[in-house]
């Protein structure tokens, strides 16, 4: 039987989501735990591959069963062998066909900045920060140049191995919930860095350092040395795979609360 499975985890501590010969990812926490619940060895398959440092409030995993088990055992069993920054939020058996990347149609990935003169405390690794004064309207008129279908080379990390830069973008919003500033994106795909670099670009324009209109001019050269260094890692977040009804998968909406309410505000 295949199971789909839903994923939480706090990136700070892991060198990202692939498994490593020397361990220490997310994939080989996860293996190693249902590996135990088993008896026998399991690989997963996941949605979207996260960097170090990167976070996820809704990823998505397969993997073929290879014992019975309780479908329950496979989330509440399996988290028991978790460390406590991830856990296993829902499980699910699928169709034999379904694909956790190849069967997604779109992922949505979330980047929270703590703008304030103050590093971060309360929100190390779980936030990126800068100290200077961000102008929010720039960002949003520089965010809207990003939807639509483009050639995202100038944002693409040197190492990435997408066969192509072309990507649509169908949302890219900035808004402001206190001392925060929330950017959330949706696409088909991200390549390599790509939300990370388009952060960096659109900070580089709430400084005043580059007008809004830049964004549109970076997508054009397709040049990755002309846009800003690519942001921090510990503000981003892949919060959501959507997939058709037809894989009759839980409903994997964005887990991450509204920033007001996950502050306490």
């Amino acid at each position: 039987m295949r199971i789909a499975l839903g994923i939480e985890y706090d990136g700070s501590s892991f060198c990202g989501w692939q498994k490593q010969p020397g361990g220490g990812s997310v994939q080989d926490e996860l293996q190693t735990a249902l590996g135990k619940l088993a008896g026998v060895p399991i690989e997963v398959v996941c949605a979207g591959r996260t960097d170090a440092g990167v976070h996820a409030t809704g990823q998505v995993v397969h993997f073929d069963a290879p014992v019975s088990r309780p479908l329950s055992a496979w989330w509440r069993g399996t988290n028991t062998f978790l460390p406590a920054s991830v856990v296993v939020r829902w499980a699910q058996p699928t169709a034999d066909d379904f694909h956790a990347r190849f069967s997604a149609h779109g992922r949505r990935y979330r980047y929270l900045l703590l703008n304030r003169p103050q590093r971060p405390a309360i929100w190390h690794g779980r936030a990126g920060w800068h100290y200077a004064p961000l102008d929010l309207a720039a960002m949003q008129a520089g965010a809207a140049q990003l939807l639509g279908e483009h050639d995202f080379s100038s944002f693409r990390a040197a190492e990435c191995q997408a066969r192509s830069p072309v990507k649509l973008v169908r949302q890219a919003e900035v808004r402001r919930c206190g001392d925060f500033i929330v950017f959330d994106f949706a696409a088909g795909a991200f390549l390599h860095h790509m939300v990370r670099n388009m952060v960096g670009s659109l900070v580089y324009v709430g400084l005043g350092r580059r007008p809004p209109e830049w964004i549109g001019e970076l997508l054009r050269v397709c040049d990755r040395r002309l846009a800003a260094p690519t942001f921090a890692a510990a503000g981003l977040y892949l919060v959501g795979v959507d997939y058709d009804p037809v894989w009759g998968l839980p409903n994997n909406e964005v887990a991450l609360p509204e920033l007001p309410d996950f502050i306490g505000a």
